[in-house]
């Protein structure tokens, strides 16, 4: 007897393979696959307690979003296209003005967002802006996990420590309004520690812990003393160190040309290493990056990849490994992984002025198989396997911008979204059926959403990023509001 059944499927395995079933079956008990294989091989040798009718649809490994930030689905679009506006909402929301419940509302809307989409392992940093993370306390860490919990997708959520110099000032909420205290550096590594200790492994495994310091670039050792600079590279080297000690994924966000060299030279690259962006690199960060074993997050529709260029087909080429990420949904994207394969083809291929770079098939295993490497998870998820987790998403072919059903493997990437996505399991529990969340009043995650958002704009003042911009309409750039005001 197997617990679930899946029939008739265009299963894409992404395994070493790269098998295509045409006709294929997943068997899955408890929380792991079994067998996959032909449907007749498969239905032959075993019957189910619940079987799923999959034909028409295409059953892939659950996606992966190797970067994005929590806090971020709260304070999507604000500031109307000024990005100088939204990182100030950033550091405003993350240091002061959050609460633990806007941080389990966020978690619940994100999550929830990712299982509709077929995202079933996420990367979220507790937290944004210039690696602004909202470590001065585990009530906040604590509330984010709960609201993933809730839902039942994998995270891997990101804490560290925020950038110097030290103490920065941080709020919380009591009964007579915002209490303001300093926070150090060691009492966020205290912080961290305790989240650590409470929620790494944790609910089979599916909350997973990631260490993170701030990405030491150019503008910032360029531009500040050399005791600053030497006091932030050594709490770099603490936070690697805390990482390796507790057997956690490292990562780093916003990394660029220079960047991945300084990072070497600390001692911080390595095969638990996860760096996000990595724009502009030069030659010899890429062959750094390849020999080190350091993983890149490439995040090809976020603001920092209009900045500059993360060389995907050239750390590819080299050997390096590279993920895709969402970087979170603010403050214009969405964590539908289909949007961001499309974007990365275009991205690149537009770079080359060359349609041949980057075929669907690479950048799915980009966000599956390759996602998995880089969270040091391949062995678990990334594709379905007999003895992996059951992480699958059944995508709906039967659409109208999918037919004919012509080659199957370029329509999942090329013109499906996040909305095709039928059904969704995760650790071997369906969690999304017929396009409805099981066991989640979708409405009431909703609901406390807007709730959180709402309080939080009054709490910090920022009901003036919400209006619609004087350049919304007939201008040609959001800035011009510069000068018109």
């Amino acid at each position: 007897m197997a617990d679930i059944l899946i029939r008739h499927a265009i299963v894409v395995t992404l395994d070493a393979q790269r098998r295509t079933i045409e006709d294929g079956a997943i068997a899955i008990e408890k929380d792991r696959i079994v067998a996959v294989g032909p449907d007749a091989e498969i239905a032959a040798k075993y019957k189910a307690a619940r079987t799923i009718d999959a034909k028409g649809m295409a059953a892939i490994p659950g996606l992966i979003d190797a970067h994005a930030h929590a806090g971020h689905g709260l304070i999507k679009t604000m500031g109307g296209g000024r990005s100088d506006l939204w990182y100030k909402a950033c550091e405003t929301v993350y240091t002061r003005t959050s609460t633990p419940e806007f941080w389990r509302a966020e978690a619940k809307l994100a999550a929830l967002e990712r299982l509709r989409f077929g995202v079933t392992t996420g990367v979220s940093l507790l937290g944004g802006g210039d690696t602004i993370l909202r470590t001065d306390d585990p009530v906040f860490g604590d509330a984010h996990c709960d609201g993933v919990v809730s839902i039942g997708t994998r995270s891997v959520v990101a804490i560290g420590t925020t950038r110097p110099p030290f103490p920065r000032t941080y709020a919380k909420r009591n009964a007579s309004g915002e209490e303001a205290y300093p926070v150090t550096f060691e009492r966020q590594l205290a912080t961290c520690k305790t989240l650590v200790d409470k929620w790494h492994d944790s609910h089979g495994k599916r909350i997973r812990i990631a260490a993170i310091t701030p990405t030491l670039r150019a503008d910032f050792t360029e531009k500040n003393d050399k005791a600053l600079v030497e006091e932030a590279c050594a709490q770099a080297k603490t936070v690697r160190a805390f990482s390796r000690d507790n057997g956690l994924v490292f990562t780093q966000d916003g990394h660029t040309r220079g960047s991945v060299a300084f990072a070497n030279q600390l001692g911080l690259l390595g095969r638990d290493a996860l760096l996000s962006h990595s724009t502009d690199l030069t030659d010899e960060e890429i062959k750094l990056t390849a020999s080190t074993g350091t993983h890149i997050a490439h995040n090809p529709s976020a603001v920092a990849s209009i900045m500059g260029r993360c060389p995907v087909p050239e750390l590819l080429d080299a050997g390096a490994n590279v993920a895709l990420g969402s970087d979170g949904t603010a403050p214009d994207r969405s964590g539908d992984m289909f949007r961001h394969m499309q974007q990365c083809m275009h991205y690149h291929r537009r770079h080359f002025r060359d349609p041949s770079w980057l075929p669907p098939g690479r950048v799915l295993e980009m966000c599956t198989i390759d996602g998995a490497k880089a969270l040091g998870m391949e062995k678990e998820i990334g594709s379905l396997e007999p003895g992996k987790k059951a992480d699958v998403v059944l995508v709906d072919l039967r659409r109208p911008h999918l037919y004919p059903a012509h080659m199957p493997l370029f329509r999942i990437v090329y013109f499906a979204n996040g909305n095709d996505v039928h059904t969704v399991i995760v650790d071997g529990v369906i969690r999304l059926e017929d396009r409805r969340a099981v066991g989640i009043d979708e409405n009431a995650v909703l609901d406390e959403a807007q709730r959180e958002a709402d309080l939080m704009v009054e709490r910090a003042g920022l009901s003036a990023l919400l209006e619609t911009p004087a350049t919304f309409w007939g201008h040609t750039r959001a800035t011009d509001q510069l000068r018109a005001h």
